[in-house]
């Protein structure tokens, strides 16, 4: 009777997750850095990139859900871009507070066509933040994001209209 009590509970479960909701991830690609800058419209924006395997990474992003979650106003864009299952990026937005965010990922590698496209000095370090001002001047930030910092940038940014 415990042989099949314990296999209807282990089915129950691998049915539960065949039919839980697909991550809510976009798929980012060559070509869409414009698209994503354009999206900013004269407001700031910052755009995080990040990686499920980067422990700086792990410890940030909880900080940037609080952010969110205080400045909800706040125009950020996360794009992951380790080549993980959706379900890794997905877990790891959900205990940040971040499964609501606007989250992109890379699929494949991060490759040098992909960040030259973004700035051309930029090797793909992560955690990286580019901030985009109301004007559309960009400027990098990579290593812990100072939340000050970006407080001012993006919520004074916009109030200086």
């Amino acid at each position: 009777m415990k042989k099949y009590l314990l296999a209807f509970v282990l089915a129950m479960g691998v049915t539960h997750l065949a039919f839980a909701d697909k991550p809510n991830l976009k798929l980012y690609q060559g070509g869409d850095w414009s698209s994503l800058v354009k999206t900013a419209n004269s407001t700031p924006v910052a755009i995080h990139f990040w990686g499920v395997t980067c422990p700086a990474c792990v410890k940030e992003m909880p900080l940037w859900g609080s952010f969110l979650k205080t400045h909800q106003n706040a125009k950020v864009i996360f794009i992951q871009v380790d080549d993980v299952a959706p379900e890794s990026m997905q877990k790891m937005l959900n205990k940040a507070g971040l499964e609501k965010a606007n989250n992109y990922y890379v699929v494949g590698p991060f490759d040098e066509r992909l960040r030259y496209e973004i700035d051309p000095k930029w090797h793909g370090e992560t955690p990286t933040t580019i901030l985009i001002d109301k004007n559309g001047r960009a400027t990098r930030k990579t290593g812990l994001m100072n939340f000050q910092q970006l407080q001012s940038s993006l919520i004074a940014g916009r109030e200086k209209n």
